[in-house]
């Protein structure tokens, strides 16, 4: 697999065979305006974690285009496909075969909801299995205990986890989250965006050194290979 940084928590995943869009924000992304070019993006499925604005901004233009599958929790697919969109609805601790590999909709603490008031339902994060490859996609949370769970699926080559802290987990828990799910190569999304999330990505990387692991912060529009 090869996992590109779109800027914020979005991302790109291409497997051998497919292309997999993650909480696709990029328009509303000055970070991203430049680099990031969503009519060039083309998924053929899209994974939304939970509703929110910094989540969900470009869902319809990119779906419209593409005719990409929404993933995601049942009112977000609902939701959508009110709008005429194809989507396919998981829950809490459900797991399926797709084409591109088997998912799993685990838990997140955290909130969720629409730009316009609609209820975006539990928020979640995926674990997914491709091309003998497993990454555990935290989405927007703190970190909680059923995150020790996650092993019992397989080990994590990838854990992509927020690390911006206020608004989801910091730098700290996120090492410590690194832990409960056995992974010790993390990604860190949900950063440096705006006020709130910023963070001192030299010691956040220094923290992860000095905890034994490996905390990756690719630029947009940069791949990692899992």
């Amino acid at each position: 697999m090869k996992i590109t940084f779109l800027g914020h928590a979005a991302l790109l995943i291409q497997t051998s065979k497919h292309r997999i869009l993650i909480d696709p924000f990029i328009t509303g992304n000055e970070q991203a305006k430049g680099k990031i070019d969503v009519a060039d993006l083309n998924p053929d499925f899209i994974l939304l974690t939970h509703a929110h604005q910094d989540h969900v901004l470009d869902v319809e233009t990119i779906a419209h285009s593409s005719g990409a599958l929404i993933i995601s929790n049942y009112e977000i697919v609902t939701y959508y496909q009110n709008k005429g969109l194809e989507g396919h609805p998981m829950n809490h601790g459900g797991a399926r075969d797709f084409d591109f590999g088997w998912l799993k909709y685990v838990n997140a603490v955290h909130t969720s909801s629409f730009a316009d008031g609609t209820y975006g339902g539990q928020p979640g994060g995926f674990l997914l299995k491709s091309d003998g490859k497993m990454v555990y996609i935290a989405g927007d949370t703190a970190l909680h205990m059923d995150m020790k769970l996650i092993p019992l699926y397989g080990t994590p080559d990838l854990a992509i986890l927020p690390i911006g802290d206020n608004f989801t987990m910091g730098v700290e828990d996120a090492l410590q989250a690194s832990g409960f799910v056995n992974c010790d190569r993390v990604m860190g999304v949900h950063y440096n965006t705006f006020g709130y999330i910023e963070i001192d990505t030299q010691q956040a990387v220094r923290t992860f050194e000095q905890g034994g692991k490996t905390l990756l912060l690719p630029d947009i529009g940069e791949a990692v290979s899992v």
